[in-house]
C-alpha cells in the first residue's frame, strides 16, 4: 500500500479518477513552475478542482478515511509529539492515539501520499504513522486552534527578549529578513487566527498594565490573548505600516487600508486607530469577497419572502431600501442583490463609503470628501453614465434621497441602505428628510429591514420546555406545550453555544394601497396594517419562527427585534 502510494503522483490519481483532464494537468503543471507550491495547491487556486474533489478522489483511491477536524480535541499529548513548524511544512496534524494500539498515530494530511512527510513524523514521535484525509483548509484551522495561541506567546516572548539584548547594547544581526521579525509573525499570527475563528472584527486595546486582544466572532466580543504593555508600541506600528498610516502620529484618529490572503483566499481590512488614555486602540474589520457575496438562498429567506425579494429585483425602476443598525448584514444583502443582477446587458454603478468588496464587472465609486466627491456630486456624475442600476452606499440627507428619488423616478433601479427599526418607519424618514409624500409614493418599489440572530450550534443545543414568560414573549397560549432550544457549548463551536448567524427579514413591498396611505400622509399604523394585509411578516414574528424551529435562543430573538 505504501509503495503504490509512494509510485502514484497526485495529479495521475486524479485523471485516474476522472476529475481532471490531461490538458488541466499540463496547464497547472505549466503554472506550477517557480511558484514553490504544491500541485493540489495550484488545482485548486486557479479553480479547476475543490479541495473537498481533491479528498474524495483520494479516499475512492486509496481507501483512506477522511477526518473533519472541526469540532475535534486534540489531546495535549498529541499536541506536544510534533513542532508546530513540520506540520505546517507538511499540511498535516495528529489528531489522536489509535485506541487499541498506542504505538499508532492518527495523522490527518492533506497529502497522504508524502511519504517524506509520514516518515519525518514517523521518525520524530517514535510511532508507526497511520494517514488519515483532510482538507487544507480544515488542517490548517485545526494547527491555528491548537499552535495560534502558543505561537502568537512565543513571538511575543522573543520580542521582547530581543528589545531586552538591544538595550544591553548585543549586536543586532542587521541581515536579519523583516518576515522572521517577532512582532511581524506576532501581529500576522493574530490576523490568521481572526481569519480561521470566522471574527469579523479584532480589538487590540490599550489597558492600565497590559494590552487585551478581542475578537468578534457571531456579533460578540471574545478575550483572546493578553500581552504585556509595552508591545503595544510595536504592534500598532507594524499595523500602521500595512495600513499605509502615519507611524509617528500617536494623538489623532487614523484610518487605513490593506490587504491579506490566508489559506487562499483575499481578505480586505479596514484599520481604525483610536488615541486613549493608556495608548493607542486599535479595530481590525475583516471582510472578504466571498462573504458578502453570497448565494441568496443563503441569507435565510423563507419560501414566500424570497419571492417577494425576486419580484423586487425584478422591478425595471424604483428604489428598493434595506434597513437595520449597524452590522445588521445590509451590506450583504445589498452586494447580493448585485451579483445577482450583474449581467452583461447591465451597467450597474455604485457609490459606497468605503468599498467593502470589489465586484467584477461593476463599477464602483468610492466617496472622497478630500476633493468633495460626496455620495450626492458622484450620484449626479452617475446619472450621465448611461447606468442601469445605481447603488447608493447610505442615503444620508435630503440631497442623496431627493437625486435617489429622482433618479428611480426617471427609470432606474436604486438600491440602498437606511438606518431606521423597522421597514414601515423608513417610508417616514423619507419624508422627515425632506422628500415630497408623492414622491415616495411613485418610487419605492419596497423596503427591507433585516437584523442578524446567532444561530444555535446543531452539535451541542439542547431542548427544554418555554417558561409561562417566554410563552408570553413567543406569543404562545400559556397553558401549551412549547418546546425552546438553549445554547449549552462543546468544542465545535468553541464552547459559545452558537456557531454561525442567520438573517432576520422583515418585507414590505408597496401595492397600491400603501402608495395612497403613503402620498395622503397615512400613520404609521395604518401602514403597517396594510403592509400585514398583503403577507408581510414582522421582525418578531419571523425571530419567533426560529426559535420554534430550533434555529435560534429567545435571547438572541429579543435582542433581534425589540419591541
Amino acid at each position: 500500500m505504501a509503495l503504490r502510494r509512494e509510485r502514484m503522483r497526485l495529479g495521475d490519481m486524479l485523471i485516474r479518477q476522472n476529475v481532471l483532464t490531461e490538458d488541466e494537468l499540463k496547464k497547472a503543471l505549466e503554472l506550477q513552475k517557480g511558484s514553490g507550491k504544491k500541485i493540489g495547491e495550484v488545482l485548486v487556486d486557479n479553480g479547476f478542482i475543490t479541495e473537498d474533489m481533491i479528498v474524495r478522489a483520494l479516499q475512492m483511491q486509496l481507501g483512506l478515511k477522511v477526518v473533519q477536524l472541526t469540532g475535534v480535541t486534540i489531546p495535549k499529548e498529541v499536541r506536544n509529539l510534533v513542532s508546530v513548524d513540520l506540520l505546517k511544512k507538511y499540511t498535516c496534524i495528529p489528531f489522536e492515539l489509535d485506541p487499541y494500539n498506542a504505538n499508532i498515530l492518527h495523522l490527518a494530511m492533506a497529502d497522504p501520499m508524502d511519504m517524506a512527510a509520514i516518515d519525518d513524523i514517523s521518525i520524530v514521535t517514535n510511532l508507526q504513522i497511520e494517514p488519515y484525509i483532510a482538507t487544507t483548509r480544515d488542517i490548517l484551522a485545526a494547527i491555528d486552534r491548537c499552535y495560534g495561541a502558543s505561537e502568537t506567546l512565543d513571538a511575543a516572548r522573543r520580542f521582547t527578549q530581543e528589545r531586552a539584548q538591544l538595550r544591553g547594547g548585543a549586536d543586532d544581526d542587521t541581515d536579519t529578513d523583516v518576515s522572521d521579525a517577532p512582532i511581524v509573525q506576532l501581529v500576522r499570527s493574530l490576523i490568521e487566527q481572526a481569519i480561521r475563528q470566522r471574527a469579523s472584527d479584532i480589538h487590540i486595546e490599550a489597558l492600565e498594565n497590559k494590552v487585551r486582544i478581542r475578537y468578534r466572532i457571531d456579533g460578540a466580543l471574545y478575550e483572546r490573548m493578553v500581552y504585556d504593555n509595552s508591545l503595544l508600541p510595536a504592534i500598532s506600528t507594524r499595523i500602521k505600516i500595512l495600513g499605509g498610516m502615519d507611524i509617528s502620529e500617536k494623538r489623532k484618529p487614523q484610518d487605513g487600508r490593506m490587504s491579506i490572503m490566508v489559506d487562499r483566499q483575499d481578505y480586505d481590512i479596514r484599520i481604525s486607530s483610536l488615541p486613549t488614555i493608556h495608548g493607542e486602540k486599535i479595530v481590525m474589520r475583516l471582510s472578504s469577497k466571498l462573504n458578502l457575496t453570497r448565494n441568496k438562498k443563503d441569507l435565510g429567506l423563507p419560501p414566500d419572502e424570497m419571492e417577494r425579494f425576486n419580484h423586487m429585483l425584478a422591478s425595471p425602476f424604483g428604489i428598493i431600501l434595506v434597513t437595520g443598525p449597524t452590522g445588521s448584514g445590509k451590506s450583504t444583502t445589498l452586494y447580493t442583490a448585485l451579483s445577482e443582477l450583474n449581467k452583461e446587458a447591465v451597467n450597474i454603478v455604485t457609490v459606497e463609503d468605503p468599498v467593502e468588496a470589489d465586484i467584477e464587472g461593476i463599477n464602483q465609486v468610492q466617496v472622497n470628501n478630500k476633493v468633495d466627491l460626496n455620495f450626492a456630486s458622484a450620484l449626479r456624475s452617475i446619472l450621465r453614465q448611461d447606468p442601469d442600476i445605481i447603488m447608493i452606499g447610505e442615503i444620508r440627507d435630503r440631497e442623496t434621497a431627493a437625486i435617489a428619488v429622482q433618479a428611480s423616478i426617471t427609470g432606474h433601479l436604486v438600491v440602498s441602505t437606511l438606518h431606521t427599526n423597522n421597514a414601515v418607519g423608513t417610508l417616514n424618514r423619507m419624508a422627515d428628510m425632506g422628500v415630497e409624500r408623492y414622491l415616495i409614493a411613485d418610487s419605492v418599489v419596497g423596503v427591507i429591514a433585516q437584523r442578524l440572530v446567532r444561530k444555535l450550534c446543531s452539535h451541542c443545543k439542547k431542548m427544554r420546555p418555554a417558561t409561562s414568560e417566554e410563552k408570553r414573549v413567543l406569543r404562545m397560549n400559556t397553558q401549551e406545550d412549547v418546546n425552546v432550544y438553549e445554547p449549552c457549548g462543546c468544542d465545535f463551536c468553541s464552547h459559545t453555544g452558537y456557531y454561525g448567524r442567520i438573517g432576520v427579514f422583515e418585507i414590505m413591498e408597496v401595492n397600491d394601497e400603501i402608495r395612497d396611505l403613503i402620498a395622503e400622509n397615512g400613520t404609521t399604523e395604518e401602514l403597517e396594517r396594510a403592509a400585514r394585509n398583503s403577507g408581510m411578516r414582522t421582525l418578531r414574528e419571523n425571530g419567533i419562527n426560529y426559535v420554534l424551529n430550533g434555529t435560534t435562543s429567545v435571547e438572541e430573538m429579543l435582542k433581534a427585534s425589540y419591541e
